[in-house]
């Protein structure tokens, strides 16, 4: 009999960075700089990217992972809803992963801007629930540090 548990977990991620909160958050409501930080990554390529910012909105991105990867030529495919956006200050939405065609988990993800000391610091909490044959919350944990990375990338732009 498969494993039908689900892992619930939660995770918080701090970053600052030296650039005011309105700039960060322009890099999350712009689709362009979005797409780049957010939806491009090494081990995959990005098919399809749409988002409609507002709340009620949606986001889809579709993806192929490369050779090389764990799942070479599989459909990784991520769709979410925008529920709660104050400008500059912040986003609130709820998503979920499908692989293949195994949805393997959902999450809500609060983003928050703050002003800091010498620029801006962001608050990503991220509250999952981790399906049968998912990545898992360290591996989820781990892929959200490394947007964070490519989001200071971008900013440095």
């Amino acid at each position: 009999m498969p494993d039908t548990n689900v892992i619930h977990n939660t995770f918080t991620i701090n970053r600052n960075y030296p650039v005011s909160p309105e700039r960060v958050f322009a890099a999350f409501a712009d689709p362009a700089k979005k797409r780049r930080w957010f939806a491009e990554g090494e081990n995959h390529s990005v098919d399809d990217f749409s988002m409609d910012f507002r709340v009620g909105g949606l986001e889809h991105t579709v993806s192929h992972f490369k050779e090389g990867s764990p799942f070479p030529g599989v459909a990784l495919i991520n769709d979410a809803v925008f529920h709660d956006i104050v400008l500059n200050r912040r986003i609130v939405q709820s998503s979920h992963m499908t692989l293949g065609d195994h949805i393997f988990s959902a999450s809500l993800v609060t983003v928050e801007f703050l002003a800091a000391e010498g620029g801006a610091e962001l608050v990503i909490t991220h509250q999952g629930a981790f399906f049968e044959n998912s990545d898992g919350p360290e591996r989820r944990e781990n892929g959200w540090r490394k947007i964070a990375d490519r989001l200071a990338a971008e900013l440095a732009r």
